[in-house]
Formats: C-alpha cells, sequence, structure tokens
C-alpha cells in the first residue's frame, strides 16, 4: 500500500519555543500605484520645493516596529535610502532584536511607508498591521502580501484600522492565485513539469493585468521559510519538582545548616530560575519606613547631633566613593541623620544630594533652602560638574553649581567648555520634553515637578556673558553649539535658541559686533574647504591630479582664500590669527578619506610658550591644518580635551611630561579640522632608519651625549617623558588600535598618538594590552635595562598618582558626555575609566598593580602590528 507522501508532514510540527533565533523579515517590494496631488494642493503648498506630485521618483522608506498588543517590543527600524528609479524594491532584510520564544500570541509588526520631502517633512503614504500568527496558531512563513491602507500611519491596537488582510475578498485575484502557489510551494499541489511552466507565465501576465488596473498598493514581505509549521508554545519545566523527602529525626539530634555551593540554582537539575518584576523595585515598607523616620527629623530637632567614631568613620567611606557608585538605604539614612554636621566635609555635598528624596516636597524644601546654602563655595570643581549632571534636576541645585563655576577663569572654563555645553542637555526645562517626545502633553505635565524646581538654573546664560567678553571661548562655543543646532531632536531647537541669545548679546556691543562677523567669515571658509574637500573626495583623478587642481583652486583669488581682506583667527585655535593659504605647500593624504593639507600663513603670533591650552605650542609664521570631511572627529576632540586637562593636572603636581595634544575641532558631525604637527609615524621611521634613535640623531645628534646615545640630553629626556605620559593617558582613556602607523614622533622628541577611534576598551584587535607600551619605544630608551626605562616607569608611577587624585574629576566630565551622540561614549563611560583607576583598592595597591600592567609586554602586541603592516602594504 502506497503511503501519501504528505502524512508525516501533516503530523510533523516545530515549538516556538525551541527556535533559538532572532526574529527576522525582509521588505522586498511595494506594488501599486502611489498617490498624486491635485492641482489645487500644489498650489496651496507652493513653498513646498519638492513633493510627491513634483517628481515621478519619490524618495520613500518604511518603518517597521514589533509590537505585542498594544505595548510596544522595539524601536522603530528604518529601511537605507533605495534608488527607486526602477521601482519600489528594498530587498532589506531586518533582523529584530527579539528572539522568537519572546513572542506571544498577540505579536504582530506593524509597516509605514513614508514620502520624505526636502523641507524637512515626511508624509505618510500608508501604513499596515501583520500579525505574526495565524488563527491556527501557527507562526506565518513565507512570501506576505499585506495591504496598504492609504494615508494612514499603521495602527497596533488589538481592532487595527489597518489590517493587512484584504478588505473585499471577493475583488481580489492576486490574493487567490498567490494562495495558490503558496499551496503549490508547500507540495499540496502535484507538480507537472510542462503545466507548471505554461501556468506560471499565464501568473505573471494576470499579476502585470490586476497591478496595473488596481488602484490598491501591497507591501510584500518575506517571513523565514521553516521545514515544518511552528506552533505557539511555552517554554515548560523539562522535570516535575520532586516531592520533599520525609526526615526521619530524633527530637534531640538536628543537623548542622549547610551552606549552598555557588551557582547551586544553575547546576541543580530539579531548581530553575523564575523572573520575579517585583524583584528590583522598592520595597513599600521600606519606603514608609524611612518617611516615618525622616518626617521626626525634618526639623532642627537634630541640628546639633554629631556622628559618633564609627558613624564618622562609615561617612568618610562614603564621602571617597566615586561618582559612580550607588548609595544604599542605610547609606541614605545616615547621611540624612547627619545632614546638619555634613557641610565640614566639602566633599560630602553630592553624596548629601543623593540621599535627598526629591519627590517629598518638604524634604526637598529643607535641602535647598537650609542645608545646600551650608557648604557655601568650598565646593570643588569636580563636585561642581557633577551636580550639572542628569541625576540633579533641581533648580537651584543647579544654580549652585553654576555659582561655583563663576570663580573659574577663562583658561579653567575653556577646559570643561566642551562639557558644559552637553550639560545644557539636562536642564529641566529642555530635559524633560526632548527625552520623552512620545509622551502626552498631559503626562509631561504630571511628571514635571513643582514651579520651584523646574526652570533655568543660569547655565546658559553664565556661558553666554563668559563667552562674550573673550574671543577665545566666544569660538569654541560658537562651534560647540553649532555642531548641537544640526540635531533633528527638540534638544536641538533649544541649542538653536540658545546660539541666538548669544548672537544677540554679541549685537549690544561694538567688540561683540566684531567678534560675530568674525564668526561669520570663519564659517565661510569652512564651508569653502567643506565643499572643496567633498569634491576631492568624489573625485575619479589621480591623486596628483587631485593635488594640482586643489593648489590651483586656493591659489585664485576669486576663491577668498589666497589673500584675506583681513586677519582672520582660525576656528581650531583663535590665538592664530591667519592672513592667507600657502598653496603651494596645501596637499591632499593619502588616506581613504583624502583629507585636505592646508597651510596657512599667520599674522603676529599672539601666544607664548607658556600658553598651550589649545594645542602644541606654535609661533612660526605657517600653521598648517588637515580638514576632513567624511568623518565624525567628535571623538577625537572629546580624547584632545581631556589629554588637555589631564596634561593641566599633572603640571599643577609639578609634573612636565612635555605632552604635546594638538587641536581637534569637529565642525558637524562628518567633518572638522585637526592641526598638523609635523612628525613622522614609528613605522616609516622604522623603515627608513631602522631605529628611533637614528631619526633622533639627524637633527640632533650630540656626540658628548654618551649617557642619552649621542642624542642631545633635551631631546631625549622628552622622548621619555612625553613616552611615559601617553603611556598612562592612553592607559585612563582605553584607547585602542594602537599601531605603530598611528604612534607619531616629532624631530625635537615629542612622542604622541593620533587617531581616536577606539577608546574606552574597544579595540579591533584581541587582547590588547592595558598599556600601550611598543618595544621600539623601549629600545630607543636603551631597553629595559638602561637608566630612561627605570626614568620611564618612574614617570608613568607619578602620572598614574596625580590623576588618580583628580579620578572624580575626569570621571564627571566623562559622564557629561554620555548623550553626545559619540560612538564610544553611550553606555556607562565613566565607569570604564572608573575601572582603570582602580579606586576600590588604596594607592599603595593601585601602584603594584598598575606597576604589573606596565611591565606586561605581549608577543601579541608585535605580531598584530606586523599584521597590519602587511595590511597597509596590501592596501597601498
Amino acid at each position: 500500500m502506497e503511503t501519501e507522501p504528505s502524512r508525516d508532514r501533516d503530523y510533523s510540527f516545530a515549538r516556538l519555543c525551541d527556535i533559538k533565533s532572532p526574529v527576522t523579515l525582509k521588505i522586498t517590494s511595494l506594488e501599486g500605484k502611489l498617490p498624486q496631488s491635485s492641482h489645487t494642493e500644489a498650489l496651496n503648498h507652493a513653498k513646498v520645493i519638492r513633493s510627491r506630485a513634483d517628481t515621478p521618483i519619490p524618495d520613500l522608506y518604511i518603518t517597521c516596529t514589533l509590537w505585542t498588543g498594544e505595548s510596544q517590543h522595539t524601536l522603530p527600524f528604518r529601511t537605507g535610502w533605495k534608488d527607486l528609479s526602477r521601482g519600489t524594491k528594498w530587498n532589506q532584510t531586518i533582523i529584530l532584536p527579539v528572539q522568537y520564544p519572546s513572542l506571544l500570541l498577540e505579536s504582530s509588526v506593524t509597516f509605514t511607508i513614508w514620502d520624505v520631502q526636502e523641507s524637512g517633512r515626511c508624509t505618510a503614504i500608508g501604513g499596515t498591521k501583520m500579525a505574526l500568527f495565524d488563527h491556527h496558531r501557527t507562526l506565518k512563513r513565507g512570501q506576505q502580501r499585506l495591504y496598504i491602507h492609504r494615508g494612514v500611519e499603521a495602527d497596533a491596537r488589538p481592532n487595527s484600522t489597518t489590517p493587512s488582510e484584504v478588505l473585499n475578498r471577493e475583488d481580489d485575484e492576486m490574493g487567490r492565485l498567490e494562495s495558490l502557489i503558496k499551496e503549490f510551494d508547500r507540495g499540496d499541489i502535484n507538480k507537472v513539469e510542462w503545466l507548471d511552466r505554461l501556468a506560471f507565465r499565464k501568473l505573471e501576465k494576470a499579476h502585470l493585468r490586476e497591478t496595473s488596473k488596481s488602484k490598491d498598493m501591497y507591501l510584500y514581505v518575506d517571513l523565514p521559510k521553516f521545514d515544518f509549521p511552528v506552533v505557539y508554545s511555552e517554554q515548560e519545566s523539562l522535570l516535575s519538582v520532586p516531592p520533599a523527602p520525609v526526615a526521619h529525626l530524633s527530637p534531640t539530634s538536628v543537623p548542622p545548616v549547610l551552606a549552598l555551593p555557588p551557582n547551586f540554582l544553575s547546576s541543580d537539575r530539579h531548581l530553575w530560575r523564575a523572573y520575579d518584576p517585583d524583584a528590583w523595585r522598592d520595597n513599600p515598607v521600606e519606603i514608609k519606613h524611612r518617611k516615618l523616620l525622616r518626617s521626626q527629623r525634618l526639623g532642627d530637632a537634630g541640628k546639633d547631633l554629631k556622628p559618633g567614631p564609627s558613624d564618622r568613620d562609615r561617612l568618610n567611606d562614603i564621602f571617597r566613593l566615586p561618582p559612580t557608585a550607588s548609595l544604599s538605604a542605610l547609606d541614605k539614612d545616615l547621611l540624612w541623620k547627619f545632614r546638619f554636621s555634613l557641610f565640614r566635609s566639602p566633599r560630602s555635598l553630592t553624596k548629601f544630594l543623593k540621599c535627598v528624596t526629591w519627590s517629598d516636597p518638604v524634604e526637598t524644601k529643607q535641602a535647598v533652602e537650609k542645608l545646600l546654602p551650608l557648604w557655601g563655595q568650598d565646593v570643588g570643581i569636580d563636585d561642581a560638574l557633577e551636580l550639572l549632571g542628569p541625576e540633579f534636576m533641581h533648580k537651584k541645585v543647579r544654580a549652585f553649581a553654576v555659582k561655583r563655576l563663576e570663580r573659574a577663569d577663562d583658561e579653567e572654563l575653556l577646559l570643561y567648555l566642551l562639557q558644559l555645553v552637553q550639560a545644557l542637555k539636562f536642564e529641566h526645562k529642555y530635559f524633560t520634553s526632548s527625552q520623552r517626545p512620545h509622551k502626552s502633553r498631559a503626562h509631561q505635565l504630571k511628571r514635571q515637578p513643582s514651579q520651584d524646581q523646574a526652570g533655568d538654573s543660569g547655565l546658559s546664560q553664565f556661558l553666554i556673558d563668559r563667552s562674550v567678553s573673550n574671543p577665545i571661548l566666544s569660538t569654541r562655543f560658537h562651534w560647540y553649539l553649532m555642531i548641537e543646532c544640526d540635531s533633528r531632536a527638540p534638544v536641538g531647537r533649544m541649542y538653536a535658541k540658545v546660539a541666538y541669545d548669544f548672537m544677540k548679546k554679541l549685537s549690544q556691543s561694538p567688540e561683540g559686533t566684531a567678534q560675530r562677523e568674525v564668526l561669520r567669515r570663519q564659517g565661510v571658509m569652512v564651508q569653502t574647504l567643506s565643499t572643496r574637500a567633498r569634491e576631492v573626495r568624489l573625485s575619479k583623478d589621480p591623486r596628483q591630479k587631485k593635488i594640482e587642481k586643489l593648489k590651483a583652486y586656493l591659489s585664485d583669488p576669486k576663491n577668498g582664500l589666497s589673500s584675506l581682506a583681513e586677519p582672520l583667527t582660525l576656528p581650531l585655535n583663535a590665538r592664530v590669527s591667519v592672513t592667507s593659504v600657502v598653496a603651494e605647500k596645501s596637499s591632499i593624504f593619502k588616506s581613504n578619506l583624502l583629507p585636505l593639507l592646508i597651510w596657512f600663513e599667520t599674522a603676529e603670533p599672539k601666544r607664548t610658550a607658556e600658553d598651550d591650552s589649545e594645542g602644541v605650542v606654535n609661533i612660526s609664521p605657517e600653521y598648517p591644518v588637515i580638514f576632513k570631511n567624511g568623518d565624525d572627529l567628535r571623538q577625537d576632540q572629546l580624547v584632545i580635551q581631556l589629554f588637555t586637562l589631564m596634561d593641566r593636572l599633572l603640571r599643577k603636581e609639578n609634573l612636565d611630561l612635555r605632552l604635546s595634544p594638538y587641536s581637534v575641532l569637529a565642525t558637524s558631525t562628518s567633518e572638522g579640522l585637526i592641526q598638523f604637527v609635523p612628525s613622522k609615524s614609528v613605522a616609516s621611521i622604522m623603515a627608513e632608519h631602522g631605529n628611533l634613535q637614528n631619526y633622533l640623531k639627524l637633527e640632533h645628534s650630540d656626540d658628548a651625549a654618551l649617557g642619552s646615545y649621542g642624542i642631545e640630553a633635551g631631546v631625549m629626556d622628552t622622548f621619555v617623558r612625553s613616552c611615559a605620559g601617553y603611556s598612562v593617558l592612553t592607559y585612563v582613556l582605553g584607547v585602542g588600535d594602537r599601531h605603530l602607523d598611528n604612534l607619531m614622533l616629532a624631530p625635537d622628541g615629542h612622542f604622541f598618538h593620533v587617531d581616536f577611534g577606539y577608546i574606552l576598551g574597544r579595540d579591533p584587535k584581541p587582547y590588547p594590552p592595558p598599556v600601550k607600551v611598543c618595544k621600539e619605544m623601549v629600545d630607543a630608551m636603551g631597553g629595559t635595562g638602561s637608566v630612561h626605562y627605570s626614568r620611564f616607569q618612574s614617570l608613568c608611577y607619578t602620572a598614574f598618582t596625580g590623576l588618580r587624585k583628580n579620578a572624580n574629576l575626569i570621571l564627571n566630565l566623562v559622564a557629561l558626555m554620555v548623550d553626545a551622540g559619540i560612538q564610544d561614549i553611550q553606555l556607562e563611560p565613566d565607569k570604564a575609566v572608573q575601572e582603570k583607576f582602580m579606586l576600590d583598592l588604596s594607592e599603595e595597591d593601585a601602584i603594584k598593580q598598575f606597576e604589573v600592567l606596565l611591565n606586561d609586554t605581549s608577543y601579541l602586541t608585535v605580531v598584530f602590528d606586523r599584521i597590519h603592516d602587511w595590511a597597509q602594504y596590501l592596501r597601498d
């Protein structure tokens, strides 16, 4: 008896909980006629630069979102840009960050098609909602034909107004034919080769005919095809819990309680983990206890209360905690208990404010009106910066921090200006509106604090007032604002308002009006270089031909760069005024993005050898600049700013490591300026001279300097100090991707790093050493047994100790950059830096641990450097 081929398949299925892979779908194409605007509508929207009616090839994109009932399960995913001149086909696979076992029966995916207009508006072409399971509780698979409801966004509600099924099935001839095709693919229709070919030709003609005459639109989406139907099921326990054993114990013999071994829950086959949604919520009993406990102390009854020896020791331990540490409920109660005496320790302010229950108006009032003024102006700059972060939203707390910043001079303020501009995002009236744009207005008003708490702390006005009176601050402040104004998020409008107030303030004085004109001219120059850099990058000419065209462009008086009408301060360094561009020296680098090397002729230098807060000391008549288009330099800008700050901190400790942090300025998210320091990479020096000592001897040889291997003693000292400085600085920030091509050496012995695309522990190479010390550096010092290497180690230990003392300042500066949109500063960057300082250890133990890391030279480092050299050789 012959067995039916489909019998086994009919009784075979797979369980949803057994598919351990992410939910995947593929958006293939859109069929149907796009809506056309009427002539009346076009006349009513004459100011719109381009709309759907103006071009037969619209710019469309699709957003898809996974929903569970009415709850949004994922953020919207957006298709990339496609050339739709040959049809609306995307063929883009989207992998959702959700595993199949996490789906529920009511899970669905919504699709909305958008038309992009150059006026900055997006119009919904249509939307649809596709359920992931059919009425048989089986996961859908294969190609899905989704009906598009015109002119509306997709509705994810259970009774959706935009279902994917065709409303009138009787007239849907294509739906009937596609159902037959699915049956054919499943094997439910016998295959006859010659007849199938004829049938598919007829189907293609019918498809074209139905599509041309139909007024409906359909979106085609491909779902994964599994070997068996996937039935919805939840994960069950493999073994039932055995009954409790009956213990036969005598009343007098009680066995001792045995401690459970580690990982007992995961190793015992009768126990498994269960999810408890209340596990991490505050205990209401503890909340009530805290309210009752503090309600008795809200008056001045505990004003004279002083901590005893044990409480004082515990309080000191709390004060020493890093800014990232969380306080326990007991620690918060202890701080509140002795709140009237905490001001005697200047380091206690931020810890005290963390113990305040800001949702309690009575407690908040006492904290900001009675207790906060007790600290006066003895608060450190690091604590003031922490108070400007997102954790402290009260207006008076932030205003207290601004008051402390007023004591800083302009040079110190310039060191923190990048973070202070970012701190404007956390002003409460901006923070609540920009961080929750999807919430209703009523919901936002309900969440906002009282009028005393909400409002402006004065930070923006403080930055404006200080910048108006200082051209150097003014230049940096302007460009920091410009890059934030480009953001399409609601916070971009806030920065635009600050920029408007800044320009308005400049216009109120003759000096400010002149500075405003300087900023305008800087913008014109940057735009000119940007246009030229983009043309160079997109050109197909050979590099030498591009260089010739660049020189001709720069030397042409029509372009306004060969000779400026009057000196112009550079955006990169406002202490340098330039008068013209030296076209003969300008060039183009060989790298993929083809950065421009522009040499400017300077006016009379305005800086001295000690004035180096904006990069390498430069008093020569020419100032070279790299203009880079197509790369986000904000991360490099942040690293260089922190390098400059740490150099200043070490100098205050009387430790000069001859660091030379060059200037970097991001003028947008895709371009910027970099100061060019004449130097060579270690890789090229090794290829040309064999070792670093021979390179240093070229211009600074001294046969009498036997202790420095024939190199001038000052040059060797500069080399050793700068090597030590950058070894510690790159360790603290976790700079990765270090190879001999981004380690640079100047002829005067200054050693420095470039290219900071990987920081905070990220590295494309496996097992990178924590401290970056290459063999070529050690050999130039005379080897590990030389006096210079011992000096190098001693300087590293001293630098690490000096920076560790200022760990809170560095951590707070990094924390303020979390929402800056920088690649590696997205998820708890301050904790990554905190681990480098080893704050949980004593100073002696931390130095010993750092010594181990410094001496840990890895053979893999040499191997990866050689691999990089070969890759660079093959690329060239």
